[in-house]
């Protein structure tokens, strides 16, 4: 049984140490390339700290290179927190605030910003040209257990400061054997990577990738609104497997892209993080009736992804694709208002998870811990943690756990308690519509629908709404948008649209 993540790399540079692990559209670097940068940056590290368990900031733009330097903190036995380039100066003073590193790795580009977080600062190029100590590195890796953390994510607040969320090897380690093992993840898998690497739901690209000993390749970043860009890189790179949140596959099936080039080696299409229409997902599966589709949730506190759910039937444009059931030595409590457990088909809950995917908690933050990684309320006997998600589901007739919305989206109108996500299913079914994103004016008491679409206005899907939903549920108001705004996780920015629209 494996307690490090790193144990996945020294199987893969010593079968294949000339294969290519990782790549993008400048640079590619081979299993025993990894190993070796990967060991010279812990040497380094372990020289120059005695601590362990302690967070090291990467500061780095997007490339293969960055995972050297996330595996060579872990290595030494602390915990990488990647931060991106392009983030805002003031989310990067609240998390190094919050962090308090014990060092900053980056590259030469960036060494003069990278100074002003830590007075450790370490240049990247520097720490790959360090002689390896072998002995220095089994030593501290022999220490080193399962429940130590392998990074932090930092996760938006709801009070505006970020939240890092703390994630252990065992948490990983669980998810990553589960996933491969289920969706049949092997070293011929040559992945695109979508997400960035400070987004859980890159997880999957690189780890996968790690333990599969297979190859990931960087998708660049502006491919993702040149739908012909994109569809040439994954047939030039004979891409097998993606996993992309489906704002980046709703591009291509808007688009029709499949018409002009349709890429022939994909084998599986992975999807979460937001919920994907059914009618893009029959675009895809028109074209690749042989693939293997996996719908994918979870958030960030559960290692990214604790339910799966692989496509196995039909399903048409107005329904909704279950998010399935849990991962090994995982438990999904669907509890009620009253905290009492649902088994019941159509009753709606709360997801609660337990199990060995929750995080340890939020780092320096031990209040915002405790209130949603808390005592389980079905068993008063000893301790027992659960994350409560805030989100909400049902189970359907087929016991298969169905996503509904956020609990943030639950709102009361007009005597209704009514599911914002619903009405977004809705229009989201809609032919011609692209996307769709429905909010609560609390102030105005209004449900304000944004859509984005080429063939229909604000009458035409009141029309069509009215056939589709009852009447306390059809929107007030209706914004038709040129392009939605996207998160950098490729979600609906629903920060940004209140903010244009003014939405309070």
């Amino acid at each position: 049984m494996k307690t490090n993540i790193i144990e996945y790399l020294f199987e893969a540079a010593e079968k294949n140490p000339e294969k290519t692990a990782y790549f993008d559209e400048m640079t590619g670097l081979s299993y025993g390339a990894v190993n070796k940068n990967v060991k010279a940056i812990a040497t380094k590290i372990i020289k120059k700290s005695g601590t362990v368990c302690r967070p090291v900031l990467i500061y780095m733009d997007k490339a293969p290179s960055v995972l050297c330097a996330f595996w060579g903190v872990t290595l030494s036995r602390n915990f990488y927190v990647p931060l991106d380039t392009d983030m805002p100066d003031y989310r990067i003073s609240l998390i190094v605030e919050n962090l308090k590193p014990q060092a900053v790795i980056t590259d030469i580009s960036h060494f003069d910003k990278a100074r002003t977080f830590s007075n450790n600062v370490y240049i990247y190029e520097e720490m790959t040209e360090t002689d390896i100590d072998e002995d220095l590195i089994r030593e501290r890796l022999d220490t080193a257990i399962d429940t130590d953390p392998v990074y932090v994510l930092y996760t938006s607040g709801s009070t505006g400061v970020p939240k890092g969320v703390v994630v252990s090897h065992r948490s990983l380690i669980d998810y990553i054997e589960q996933f491969c093992n289920e969706v049949g993840i092997d070293s011929d898998d040559i992945i695109a990577n979508q997400a960035p690497f400070y987004f859980d739901a890159s997880l999957i690209d690189i780890y996968c990738t790690l333990r599969a000993g297979a190859t990931m390749g960087i998708v660049p970043k502006d491919y993702f609104s040149l739908p012909l860009k994109l569809l040439e890189f994954l047939e030039k790179r004979k891409i097998t497997a993606i996993r992309w949140v489906p704002s980046a596959m709703k591009m291509i099936s808007a688009f029709k892209g499949f018409k002009t080039l349709r890429p022939a080696y994909l084998k599986k299409i992975i999807f979460g993080a937001e919920s994907m229409p059914v009618k893009c997902y029959n675009y895809w599966k028109e074209n690749y009736p042989d693939a293997v589709f996996v719908q994918i949730y979870g958030p960030t506190e559960i290692t990214g992804v604790c339910t799966y759910y692989i496509v196995d039937r039909d399903f048409n444009d107005d329904e909704v694709i279950p998010i399935g059931k849990a991962f090994r030595n995982t438990e999904i409590l669907l509890l009620d208002e009253e905290d009492k457990l649902i088994r019941r088909s159509g009753v709606v809950g709360e997801i609660c998870v337990k199990g060995s995917c929750l995080a340890l908690g939020y780092y320096n933050a031990m209040d915002k811990t405790e209130s949603v990684f808390v005592q389980n309320p079905l068993n008063p006997y000893y301790p027992e943690k659960i994350y409560r998600t805030g989100d909400l589901a049902r189970y359907n007739d087929n016991k298969e756990l169905v996503f509904v919305s956020r609990k943030d989206f639950q709102i009361k109108h007009m005597g209704h308690r009514i599911e914002l996500g619903e009405i977004e299913t809705a229009v989201s079914s809609l032919s011609g519509i692209k996307s769709a994103c429905c909010m609560f004016e609390k102030e105005k008491q209004k449900i304000v629908l944004f859509y984005e679409a080429d063939s229909y206005d604000d009458e035409k899907v009141m029309e069509a709404l009215k056939k589709r939903l009852v009447r306390y549920m059809l929107p007030n108001t209706l914004h038709k948008v040129d392009q939605m705004p996207l998160t950098k996780s490729g979600k609906v920015d629903r920060v940004e649209l209140s903010r244009l629209y003014g939405i309070s």
